[in-house]
């Protein structure tokens, strides 16, 4: 099985982990998976493009400079012919588009994946409605949790198109890491909290500083990492300095190294308003982190409070910080629920577990298809050695 995988990437999130655990797992076998990244004229980030191709797997980028870029259009269909693509998945609002328009009407098989939808502002609300229609015409839809299945099938998507299949990770990545963080900044002294997550309004980072805050004012000596990139820096910078806790938060914006920075960590927290099953979540229990989350999405699906790791309410940063604090007093407490959280993945979240579950997807979407998919394939290939 050949898999195209197609993304516009803003770093490297959920989705993006997604596909390079996903990848490692299928070309160690006798499958393929190989990368189209978009670069984004307005926005470009190469960081997934590059991880990629550090490790050896195949991933070309795909111009766009905004809007419906016919050159991307274009670009997508000669690239899926190029690379002999069993499947092309895709995955976010604007690779589906394109991949849509690219492929419509070429019987070739697309899959989607949906992480999640973000719905608060009027740019989101639109996109989500365009994707909503467009996914109609997908062969199958993967949601990661059951929230999101919840949302395809209000969308109008059929049943029967979705599938639910839980994000699952490399465990041996984390093994073998090195904490780098507390010695980088200069406190190997001290306790370490951090958040891992897009700098946006659904990751509630805004929570934790507020949270981190109060923590203070009891334990002065803890410090705090926020870990990621988006749209919302500089109002949380901003907001750092009118909480007064600049010297002990800092702001690491994307890592390449996120293996040894779960290795500095002695407690992790979700604070979200929103999500499906964050990649980092399992992430941080994979790194055997005591956790602490709010119960949104697909989270108590994975923590489970008490055992593999404490629940609290979202938009609640007085009882954050409670939790925070009772786990940094007590060493034993943090050891149990790492132990029992690593456990857990360990059962249930394996990265070959999640492709062995996507290859049923690709096989059926693939065998509905047929006969007509070499077709087409033919067709293309002829036209652009006709066109050279």
């Amino acid at each position: 099985m050949r898999v195209l995988h197609i993304i516009s990437s803003g770093g490297m999130y959920g989705a993006e982990a997604v596909i390079l655990n996903m990848s490692r797992t299928l070309n160690a076998g006798p499958h393929c998976s190989t990368l189209g990244v978009f670069l984004n004229s307005s926005n470009p980030n190469l960081q997934l493009h590059e991880s990629a191709s550090r490790e050896g797997i195949e991933s070309h980028l795909i111009p766009c400079t905004g809007r419906l870029d016919r050159t991307a259009v274009r670009r997508i269909r000669e690239l899926a012919a190029q690379v002999g693509a069993d499947v092309i998945h895709a995955h976010g609002y604007k690779a589906d588009l394109y991949v849509y328009f690219a492929l419509r009407g070429s019987n070739v098989p697309l899959v989607s994946t949906c992480h999640t939808w973000y719905n608060h502002d009027p740019k989101d609300r639109f996109f989500g409605v365009v994707d909503r229609f467009v996914l109609r015409s997908y062969g199958n839809i993967v949601a990661v949790s059951e929230g999101v299945r919840e949302d395809l099938l209000k969308a109008g998507v059929r049943a029967n198109k979705i599938s639910l299949i839980q994000n699952g990770i490399d465990l041996r990545t984390f093994d073998r890491a090195s904490a780098v963080l507390k010695d980088e900044l200069g406190w190997s002294e001290y306790p370490l909290v951090g958040l891992v997550g897009r700098l946006s309004m659904e990751k509630g980072v805004d929570i934790f500083l507020t949270a981190a805050a109060r923590v203070l004012n009891q334990l002065p000596d803890s410090k705090f990492v926020v870990v990621g990139d988006g749209p919302d820096r500089a109002k949380l910078d901003a907001l750092i300095d009118d909480l007064g806790i600049r010297d002990s938060v800092r702001m690491l914006g994307r890592r390449d190294d996120m293996p040894g920075v779960y290795a500095s960590l002695d407690l992790m927290v979700s604070s979200s308003r929103r999500e499906g099953l964050p990649i980092a979540v399992l992430e941080g229990m994979a790194s055997r982190l005591p956790l602490i989350a709010t119960p949104v999405g697909a989270v108590p699906t994975v923590i489970f409070d008490g055992h593999t790791g404490l629940l609290v309410p979202a938009e609640a940063p007085d009882l954050l910080a409670t939790a925070i604090i009772g786990l940094l007093r007590d060493d034993s407490e943090r050891d149990r629920l790492g132990s029992a959280a690593r456990q857990f993945v360990e059962d249930q979240f394996s990265a070959q577990r999640m492709t062995e579950d996507y290859l049923g997807v690709y096989e059926a979407v693939a065998a509905r298809v047929g006969k007509r998919r070499a077709r087409w394939w033919k067709s293309s290939v002829d036209s652009r050695r006709n066109s050279k």
